[in-house]
């Protein structure tokens, strides 16, 4: 059995990801600090026939991770693949930003990753086995709105950590990619108590060359490309965002 263990994983993205990893026969591991989230996450693969174990924790920590990552070690074995994918984000204005705001935002988005990405490639490199690590990062690494400093400086950073790792660790055959989304919708994919149908406008689809809103399958998907057939590609930054960066906006 193939061990994928995923941060964020209880809501929106990350709880597609899980899916989609145990629905192709991987163990999933799951840290969150939704403990709600995490426990219907768990619950749903499980009732399809998959396994999953999850912790409750601050992926900011480095006490939570190793826990997580240890709990995760003796129950499945080494991580075959780790998808970076928890995040925050605080928006306002610049000019309000508190220092406590961007420093935690950093710390979830950017440290997080740092975190989880040793501590399973230490454990990849014990057990002398290939990985692969997918973070998550957005495409706010490359373009702004308003008040986004704290969220799309962490999702900067963190693409170029990721292609940072792709060299250190390249050496020991783990491969380390980010994926860059745009507009993926996520309402219908929180914990049943906050879930909702989500609506869009015939403005919202055509904005994107693709004619519709991103799904978490479009983000799954690619995740488990990275992670099984992309042997080839390391140190990249995949963004997926239905067009929306390539296409040229001219204020009427």
């Amino acid at each position: 059995m193939k061990v994928a263990v995923i941060t964020g994983g209880g809501q929106g993205i990350g709880r597609a990801i899980a899916y989609h990893f145990a629905a192709h026969d991987y163990g999933v591991s799951l840290l969150d600090s939704d403990a709600e989230a995490l426990a219907e996450c768990a619950e749903h693969i499980e009732k399809a026939g998959g396994r999953s174990m999850y912790r409750v924790g601050d992926v900011a920590r480095r006490a939570d991770v190793e826990d997580w990552l240890a709990q995760t070690e003796a129950n499945f074995g080494a991580a075959d693949v780790l998808v970076n994918n928890a995040g925050i984000l605080r928006n306002g204005p610049f000019l309000d930003l508190s220092e406590e705001d961007f420093d935690r935002v950093l710390a979830v988005n950017l440290r997080g990753t740092f975190l989880s990405a040793q501590g399973v490639a230490r454990r990849m490199v014990a057990a002398k086995k290939p990985g692969a690590i997918i973070n998550i990062a957005s495409t706010r690494a490359l373009m702004s709105e308003p008040g986004t400093e704290a969220y799309s400086a962490s999702k900067g950073a963190l693409v170029a950590l990721t292609h940072a790792m792709a060299v250190s660790l390249g050496a020991h055959r783990i491969r380390v990619n980010a994926i860059s989304p745009g507009w993926i919708e996520v309402s219908d994919w929180q914990k049943a108590r906050l879930a909702r149908t989500p609506v869009h406008s015939e403005a919202d689809k055509t904005q994107h060359p693709v004619g519709r809103v991103g799904r978490p399958s479009d983000i799954a998907e690619a995740c488990l490309f990275l992670a099984e057939g992309a042997g080839f590609i390391t140190g990249q930054n995949l963004v997926i965002d239905g067009g929306m960066t390539i296409r040229m906006i001219y204020a009427e």
